[in-house]
C-alpha cells in the first residue's frame, strides 16, 4: 500500500460490453494500491448495471461499490458525484478510469508506485504525448485533438498534451473547495478543468498512456462540440473570471447517487 487512501472512480454509461473488461483490470497488483472502487452508473439504459452486479457477486473480495445517479447527470455530473464522494469519505486521491475500456489503469502503476502523484495536484493521462500509444484512433481525430491542445496551451500558458482522456488522478485537497460544481455536466467538463488549472494555479502534470478504440460507442458530437469549445475558450481568454460562472445547461443543487 502507498499509505494514502486512493479511490478509483469508474464512470459507466451504456457500456455493458466493456465494463467487465475494465473491472478485470483490478488484479492484486493494482488493488494493493487502491483502497476502494466506485462504479457510478449514469442511468444506463442497457445492462451495464447488471454486468457490474454480476462481477461484484463473482468477486466479493474486491472493495467495489456500485452507485446509480439519481438523474442522468452526464459525464461531468458523474465526476462531481465521485469527487464529492472522495471528499466526504476522507480519501486522499481519486483516480478516474472510464468504463468503456479504452484506457489501462496499469499505465499509472509507475505514477502510484513511485509516489509521483504526490508531487502534483493532478496527473492527467495524455494520449498525444511522446511515449503514448494509440490504437484504432483516426488520424483526423488525432490531428483535431492536437490542434485544440495547442489552442488551449496558448490560452492557459502551459503545454497541454490532452484535454480529457479517461485516465486521470486528482488530489482531494485540490478538489476540496468544490470549484468544479458549476462546470459543464457533459463531455466538456474536463476542458473547463484545464482552464481552471491556470486560473486557480493548480500544478498539473501530463503522463503518457495507451489508448484504444475497437467496440466502443462514442458520445461525442464533434462539429457541435468544437464550436462550443472554441466559444468557451475565447470567453476565458477575454476574461478569465468567467471560470467562476455557471457553465451548466441545467443547474442542479446536489449531485446525488444511491448505492445499488
Amino acid at each position: 500500500m502507498t499509505g494514502d487512501r486512493i479511490l478509483l472512480f469508474i464512470p459507466a454509461y451504456n457500456c455493458e460490453k466493456q465494463i467487465v473488461r475494465v473491472l478485470e483490470q483490478l488484479n492484486p497488483g493494482i488493488m494493493a494500491m487502491i483502497s476502494k472502487v466506485i462504479v457510478v452508473n449514469n442511468r444506463s439504459t442497457d445492462n451495464t448495471e447488471q454486468a457490474v452486479t454480476d462481477f461484484m457477486h463473482a468477486h466479493a473480495n474486491l472493495p467495489i461499490t456500485l452507485l446509480r445517479n439519481r438523474e442522468n447527470y452526464g459525464l461531468g455530473g458523474s465526476h462531481k458525484v465521485a469527487f464529492d464522494y472522495a471528499i466526504e469519505h476522507g480519501y486522499d486521491y481519486v483516480i478516474t478510469l472510464h468504463g468503456d475500456d479504452q484506457g489501462q489503469i496499469s499505465d499509472f502503476l509507475p505514477v502510484i508506485g513511485k509516489g509521483y502523484y504526490r508531487k502534483h495536484d493532478c496527473i492527467l493521462g495524455a494520449r498525444f504525448m511522446p511515449g503514448s500509444k494509440l490504437e484504432g484512433y483516426s488520424k483526423f481525430r488525432t490531428f483535431g485533438n492536437i490542434v485544440y491542445n495547442f489552442l488551449f496551451a496558448f490560452v492557459v500558458r502551459k503545454r497541454i498534451y490532452d484535454l480529457g482522456s479517461g485516465l486521470n488522478m486528482y488530489s482531494v485537497d485540490m478538489l476540496r473547495s468544490r470549484f468544479y460544481e458549476k462546470f459543464p455536466d457533459n463531455l466538456m467538463f474536463n476542458y473547463v478543468m484545464i482552464m481552471a488549472s491556470e486560473y486557480y494555479g493548480h500544478d498539473i502534470k501530463f503522463y503518457p498512456i495507451s489508448w484504444r478504440e475497437d467496440d466502443q460507442v462514442s458520445n461525442v458530437k464533434m462539429a457541435a462540440q468544437a464550436k462550443k469549445v472554441l466559444a468557451m475558450l475565447k470567453e476565458y481568454y477575454d476574461d478569465p473570471g468567467v471560470i467562476t460562472s455557471d457553465y451548466r445547461d441545467k443547474p442542479i443543487e446536489r449531485y446525488e447517487a444511491d448505492v445499488v
